[in-house]
């Protein structure tokens, strides 16, 4: 297995892929990157997700960062949004998260923040690994960065959150929620129930501690949460909450132990962010301060091109517009920002609510939720059977020694006058009852697919015809 390089930064198993060397040698990487951006007075901000691999490599990463001249605020244990958001609001030139997502226990890795807040870009990771390939630069002892500890970013995560206009925590308070919440031992353990008891919620805690050892594989789909939903039963709880090591993807599990879906998380949030600008509309008959810094009036929403479309279904009812994007936080992110839309994410459970900053945010969502669920006044199960049904299935198929792109090539060749193709991010086609997404793998000789239909059944039949047909042309 090799180092993963991505546009979500790089990952590796730790002592194999994931040497001191490669820690090094990126963070040196990073400095210079920022020095380059900043020559006078560069400062990154350093996160980690709190695995047990954590506290060597962001030593090294802090002081790698030293050595090249930026000063360094180092959070200590953290979501990678409250980096970013950190480097926003302390104008850093930078910051880096010590994590590898949802990636088992072996793993660790280093998400690369830009001076926006928001992760780097192609192009400007480009740039990055150019620099990686050359000698580091490090500075004469006289001209070390300094390195500053600061523990207070969870608390004024939570606060920026309480204090969106569109967050009234009385009212979710009167509610007195019941919830199940696993946080697989890792961040979400020391900010997510700080922020449902400042809710005024009845938490249970599952995986907590932030040992950093996951009781369970980290992903959170709904194979590795079933403790928390014969959990959310047993206490009669209202809902479940679950997020991934750094917090960026928020799950919901109903209060009949069921998955609400990642993919309605995001839908949930859309309805939620364009109910309150109708009804602001409605109240100044159109002359509505804005929900977000970038949104003006005319309201878009920007999601992936794997995720429901329940998100225009929604967005119809209320005369917004859905653009979508290729795969990845950044392209969505930016996206958001170019147009100013009021809501976003991608249909992995991450939210982005530009109003806060533009990064998916699973502690943004839980706000988000629970004051959609406060004011909708019923169970979550009806709050989810309120809106558009569809559902998602989705599979891997081999390739052996064929070319993946020659096998997209051909799906579009046979496919293409069927329905509308979209080739921005591999092979997306749009048929009047269904989609499929086949996108090849950066790291296997594989496609990932992905279909949506409005039920499982025939989601999965669509997964399984294209898996049939991608083995017979191979």
């Amino acid at each position: 297995m090799s180092l993963m390089i991505s546009i979500s930064g790089i990952r590796g198993v730790v002592g194999d892929t994931l040497t001191p060397e490669v820690a090094v040698r990126y963070a040196a990487a990073f400095g210079e990157y920022c020095r380059r951006k900043n020559p006078e007075n560069p400062s990154v901000v350093v996160g980690r997700d709190g695995r047990v691999t954590g506290p060597p490599i962001a030593d090294l990463i802090c002081s790698t960062l030293r050595s090249t001249g930026s000063d360094v605020r180092y959070l200590g244990i953290c979501p990678t949004p409250t980096v970013q958001l950190a480097v926003e609001h302390e104008n850093a030139t930078g910051g880096i998260s010590v994590t590898a997502s949802h990636n088992p226990l072996q793993w660790n890795g280093m998400k690369f923040v830009a001076a926006s807040g928001m992760f780097l870009d192609a192009e400007e990771n480009r740039e990055l690994w150019a620099i990686a390939d050359l000698t580091p630069h490090y500075v004469p002892w006289d001209r070390l960065g300094t390195l500053t500890h600061d523990e207070t970013w969870l608390q004024k995560h939570i606060d920026a959150v309480l204090s969106l206009t569109t967050i009234d925590p009385a009212l979710i308070r009167k509610r007195r929620f019941r919830v199940v919440l696993d946080c697989v031992n890792a961040a979400g353990g020391l900010i997510v129930p700080r922020l449902l008891r400042s809710l005024g919620c009845d938490v249970i805690e599952m995986n907590c501690e932030c040992s950093g050892i996951f009781m369970h594989t980290p992903e959170p789909i709904p194979e590795n949460l079933t403790d928390l939903a014969a959990r959310v039963k047993a206490e009669g709880a209202d809902l479940g909450i679950a997020v991934d090591p750094d917090v960026d993807r928020l799950v919901l599990i109903t209060e009949e132990g069921e998955p609400y879906s990642e993919e309605y998380t995001v839908a949930s949030a859309v309805k939620f962010v364009l109910q309150k600008i109708a009804a602001q509309k409605a109240i100044a008959g159109g002359n509505v301060d804005r929900v977000s810094a970038n949104s003006g009036l005319a309201e878009k929403v920007v999601v992936n091109l794997s995720t429901t479309r329940a998100v225009e279904d929604i967005a119809r009812e209320f005369g917004a517009e859905v653009i979508r994007t290729p795969v990845g936080e950044i392209n969505v992110a930016r996206k958001m920002k170019a147009v100013g839309a009021v809501i976003g994410g991608e249909g992995s459970g991450g939210v982005i609510l530009p109003a806060l900053h533009l990064g998916r945010d699973a502690i943004v969502g839980v706000g988000l939720i629970l004051q959609l669920l406060a004011e909708h006044g019923g169970t979550i199960s009806s709050l989810k059977h309120s809106l558009p049904q569809y559902s998602i299935a989705k599979g891997r198929i081999e390739l052996g020694t064929r070319e993946p792109d020659s096998i997209l090539k051909a799906i579009v060749q046979r496919h293409g006058t069927e329905g509308r193709v979209n080739l921005e991010d591999g092979v997306k086609i749009d048929f009047p009852e269904y989609w499929v997404h086949l996108r090849k793998s950066n790291t296997e000789p594989i496609v990932r697919v992905i279909a949506e239909g409005r039920s499982m059944q025939k989601a999965r039949e669509v997964v399984e015809n294209f898996r049939r047909e991608i083995t017979e042309l191979n």
